[in-house]
């Protein structure tokens, strides 16, 4: 039996993967999330709020020309946080990625409030990205 906030992370990675999470971001996140992305990239910064997140979301699949893929090795769960281990891989501009990463979400009443993300290889990420 898995913990009911894992169940809703991994519901939100399996949404991105089919290309939907973004039209379902409110069944996920709290209207006043923040999203930390590390970094001095374009997409580097605190993302705050739905809307703003959702365009952090769309700038991820724009910028990779769709093919950002994360495969999820690991999750640990409580009652208000879950940690992800994954790869995250992509392919843009002659330029392949291809990073151990981990997101950690802190949740309450059932929602993502905030969420860090952090790569093995920043300056990968950065270069990537850039």
């Amino acid at each position: 039996m898995t913990h009911p906030n894992e169940d809703l992370v991994r519901r939100g990675f399996e949404a991105y993967a089919r290309g939907e999470l973004q039209g379902s971001l409110a069944d996920f996140l709290s209207p006043d999330v923040v999203w930390h992305a590390p970094g001095r990239g374009p997409l580097a910064g605190d993302h705050a709020g739905l809307e703003a997140v959702a365009a952090y979301v769309a700038r991820v699949v724009g910028l990779s020309g769709r093919t950002h893929r994360m495969e999820v090795h690991d999750v640990l769960a409580n009652d208000d946080h879950v940690v992800v281990l994954h790869s995250a891989r992509a392919e843009r501009g002659g330029k392949q990625m291809d990073l151990n990463a981990l997101h950690l979400f802190h949740l309450r009443d059932g929602k993502v409030t905030e969420v860090w993300t952090v790569h093995h290889d920043l300056y990968a990420w950065d270069d990537f990205w850039s």
